[in-house]
Formats: structure tokens, C-alpha cells, sequence
């Protein structure tokens, strides 16, 4: 009688299942280096722009919103790499951002810095060759503005960087409305402009609350290092007026109807609500955790509405 047959084919599958594993981490890697989650919520932006700006009918320009979407995409994934390759040392040092790519050791320095010049080039050619000069030079004026003077200049050394900051983080959309064919200085532009400008510092200063201890270890000013803990909430509430003041106007002027001026109320009002019960209680985590979870579906909810209400305002014509 013939020995059983070794399981063979269990054992020489082994490397191809580590190599594979291994493939798995290192794309992971390069996603967590582009912090490729933002990256989907500036490409919700862009596309909320183009979306709204867009001539409708039969011969939408689709082709043109995905090269519009895949340039914006590439240019800030480089632009976000290239930030963690400015502050690898001070990411070592936070407790939030020790384990990020280039801290931990998962890529190299020349790896990161390749993939994020590579990312930044190939986004502003695509941008400026698929889209037009003016998309390109926006999204060329996003990236410096964030690389080369919020990352090493402002962030390490104002504690009020974030409002500068929030400059080439509300630009997306503008990108968006110039490749559907509107003006940077259309109406529209300037209010999508604002939103994202105005969306920014409840957002961040939430989360900048909630890690001001691992801010201050890796050397950030905060904030609440100049006004308090209490200061930051109240300029929370105080932006959050603004935000819905602007959202509430953006019918106005031709951006969004009833429908969107009604969920600008609404959810305005749920936004400046969670705000002002922070500002009240400050050291509430929940607090802070609904403020912050709210802020993210504050936007997307409000640019689904802007766009939504157009896409069937057009149908029903």
C-alpha cells in the first residue's frame, strides 16, 4: 500500500499567501501616507463643484469631472504625503501619529518622498493638461500654499493656523465648478469657497481639543494654549453661526433652492446646537466626539442636498 500524499500544495501556497500579505501592507501603507480617507472627502467636494456648475442636458461632460476628480485625487495624495514626510519627526513624537508609515518605519524616507513628488506632479499635469490652466493652477496654488507654507511655517508655529490653513482645503470645490465650466469668481465658486472655509475650524479645533496633549508633545501650538480650552469651544459656536449664516444664503445666490435652504436649517441648526452644548460643557468627550461625527455628515449631507435639488429641478423642467 502507497504513503498518503503530503500536503503539498498547502505548503507551497504558504509564499505566495505571504507575498500577497505582503503586497496588502505595503498598499496599505501608501493609503494611510496619502490619508487617503481625507482624500474621499476632497474628492466629494470637487465633485460637488463640478456638479453644480456642470451644463446639464444629454452631453454632461463626464469625462471631463473624471479627469477633474482622478487629477484632484492624485494632487492630494501627494500633497498628503508630502506632509508626513515635513513632519515625520514630530508624528514620532504624538502618541495619535506614532505608528503612521514613515515614524514606524513600514516606508522610507525615499519611498515617501517619491511617492508624494510623483503624486503631485502627475496631479497638476493631468489638472492642468485634462482639465485647463486655470483648474491646474489651482490645484498647483492648493498644494504650495499647504506644503510650503501652512506645513512648515504656520502649523509648527501660530496657534491660529488652522484659519489660513483652511485656505487650499476649501479649494477643491472651486476646482470642481472651474472644470464644469464656471468662473473661480462666480458666485457660486466664492460660496462653496466659504463653506469649505467655514466648515474647517469646528472641525479641526474639535479634533485638535481632543488631542491637544499629543499636539503639544509633538510641538503644535494649539488653540487653547492661547484662549483656553472654553475660548476654543466659543469660537466653535461662533463659526458654526457663520457656517450656517453662508449655507443659508447660498440660495440666494443660485446655489441650491427651498430644499437646501431648508436642510441648511436644519442642519445648521443641529450643528450650532451640538456647539453651544460643547462650548457649555467642554470636557465632555461625547460631547465632543457628536460634535466632530456631525461636522463630517454636516457636509456631505449639505452638498448632496446642493446637488441633488439641481439634478431634479433639471429632470422636472
Amino acid at each position: 500500500m502507497s504513503a498518503p500524499a503530503s500536503p503539498r500544495p498547502a505548503l507551497s501556497s504558504a509564499p505566495g499567501a505571504l507575498a500577497a500579505a505582503g503586497v496588502r501592507e505595503r498598499v496599505g501603507a501608501y493609503a494611510e501616507l496619502s490619508k487617503f480617507g481625507i482624500v474621499l472627502l476632497v474628492l466629494v467636494s470637487a465633485c460637488g463643484g463640478f456638479m453644480l456648475s456642470v451644463p446639464l442636458g444629454p452631453d454632461v461632460a463626464w469625462r471631463q469631472g473624471l479627469v477633474v476628480l482622478f487629477g484632484v485625487m492624485l494632487l492630494s495624495c501627494g500633497a498628503s504625503a508630502l506632509n508626513q514626510v515635513q513632519e515625520r519627526r514630530r508624528d514620532a513624537l504624538m502618541a495619535r501619529t506614532a505608528g503612521r508609515p514613515l515614524p514606524s518605519g513600514r516606508l522610507s524616507l525615499t519611498q515617501g518622498t517619491l511617492f508624494a513628488v510623483l503624486g503631485l506632479v502627475a496631479g497638476a499635469i493631468v489638472l492642468w493638461l485634462g482639465v485647463g490652466r486655470m483648474a491646474g493652477g489651482l490645484g498647483l496654488l492648493a498644494a504650495a500654499f499647504y506644503n510650503g507654507v501652512y506645513t512648515p511655517w504656520l502649523k509648527p508655529h501660530s496657534p491660529f493656523a488652522a484659519v489660513p490653513g483652511a485656505v487650499p482645503g476649501a479649494l477643491p470645490p472651486v476646482i470642481g465648478w472651474v472644470a464644469g465650466g464656471g468662473s473661480p469668481l462666480d458666485a457660486g465658486a466664492v460660496i462653496l469657497f466659504g463653506i469649505l472655509f467655514l466648515w474647517q475650524m469646528p472641525h479641526f479645533w474639535a479634533l485638535a481639543l481632543r488631542y491637544r496633549t499629543d499636539y503639544a508633545a509633538g510641538g503644535f501650538p494649539m488653540v487653547s494654549e492661547a484662549v483656553g480650552v472654553a475660548g476654543t469651544a466659543r469660537l466653535i459656536v461662533v463659526y458654526a453661526f457663520g457656517l450656517t449664516g453662508l449655507s443659508l444664503a447660498a440660495p440666494t445666490f443660485g446655489l441650491g433652492g427651498p430644499v437646501s435652504l431648508a436642510a441648511a436649517a436644519l442642519l445648521g441648526g443641529r450643528l450650532i446646537w451640538l456647539a453651544t452644548r460643547f462650548a457649555q460643557r467642554p470636557d465632555d468627550q461625547r460631547g465632543w466626539l457628536a460634535l466632530f461625527l456631525f461636522s463630517n455628515v454636516y457636509l456631505l449631507l449639505l452638498l448632496a442636498v446642493l446637488v441633488g435639488e439641481r439634478l431634479v429641478r433639471h429632470a422636472l423642467a
